[in-house]
């Protein structure tokens, strides 16, 4: 009888062992699908095409002139690189748009062709890890919040303490944008800000993509979810759960526009709506119907330029 419960004890432990190893290494894989910057296959590369409405921003981001900046990132010394576009006329509105998951800032032409045309200074910089500038893994907006406070200063000390900013950022560039709204350390020329298509979390939405890209179950959803945290916060220094859009904007007193998808399966449309109730500042929300993931400027971009346009002009005289 001993000798039974002995063997279902060394069975019992090898068999926990073995799952723990498993998970661990799944935890692995994850970390390298999800955090460390490379090609990703679930994410379009497509080139954009002559007869789409973001085809004209893009040629222009390419021709016009750029002034390169750098800066250090706060924490873990890296080098950061963004581009500074001047304004046709001279003024002391700026724009500093963040971009999205795996992107950079050329990507992010089409939206700095209308804040340009808006008659704004345009800053785009390269998160940590994308574009030119340097690091080994994706913040999701987390990190990346105190290194866009940081060229905020940047902007205000190369244009002026009488600087208006304004900042703007598509997915997980719409999710940094509002993890940035909760800082106390915003700078007073910060004006409002303009989030498309963030999530509620980076927690959430690894959940959901668990779900929708590998199909997973509550298990082994959970416990993968936190383990893929706890490897991020080892080896990248931040944990998924603290990274929260949904936390921040409740800290947020500053002028927020929203913008979703009515579509959006990547970005559930659905987490739009708790993070508009959460903001204590002035708001606005727009939903584009059938526009998919950060598509709602392609799929109407006249409402999405007179809805971005109408806004700035309540806080930007």
């Amino acid at each position: 009888m001993k000798k039974k419960i002995k063997g279902l004890i060394i069975t019992l432990v090898v068999l926990i062992s073995l799952t723990v190893i498993g998970l661990i290494g799944a935890g692995m894989y994850f970390y390298n699908v999800a955090v460390v910057p490379s090609h990703k296959s679930f994410l379009s590369n497509e080139q954009v095409k002559p007869d789409s409405p973001l085809y004209e921003g893009t040629k222009w981001y390419q021709q016009v002139k750029k002034i390169k900046w750098t800066q250090e990132s706060v924490g873990d010394h890296l080098k950061l690189v963004a581009n500074y576009i001047p304004a046709d006329h001279k003024t002391n509105k700026t724009v500093v748009i963040a971009h999205g998951y795996m992107g950079n800032k050329e990507k992010m032409a089409p939206y700095a062709y209308i804040f340009h045309q808006l008659g704004y200074n345009v800053l785009t910089p390269d998160d940590r890890g994308q574009g030119q500038s340097q690091g080994d893994y994706v913040g999701y907006g987390w990190p990346d919040r105190l290194d866009y406070i940081k060229w905020m200063n940047r902007v205000i000390k190369y244009n002026g303490k009488d600087s208006k900013i304004v900042m703007f950022g598509v997915s997980m560039g719409g999710a940094t944008t509002m993890m940035v709204s909760g800082e106390k350390s915003v700078p007073h020329q910060v004006k409002a800000f303009i989030e498309d298509c963030g999530y509620t979390s980076v927690a959430d939405e690894i959940n959901y993509e668990a779900g929708q890209l590998y199909h997973m179950p509550s298990f082994p959803k959970w416990p993968l979810v936190p383990i893929l945290s706890g490897i991020t916060h080892l080896r990248a220094g931040y944990s998924m759960y603290e990274a929260s859009s949904l936390n921040q904007v409740n800290k947020n007193h500053r002028p927020m526009l929203f913008i979703h998808g009515g579509k959006d399966t990547f970005v559930p449309t659905k987490m739009v709506y708790p993070l508009y109730n959460a903001t204590k500042g002035p708001k606005e929300l727009l939903v584009v119907k059938n526009a998919t993931h950060a598509a709602s400027y392609q799929t109407d971009p006249k409402l999405y330029v007179k809805t971005i346009k109408q806004f700035l002009n309540q806080y930007f005289k």
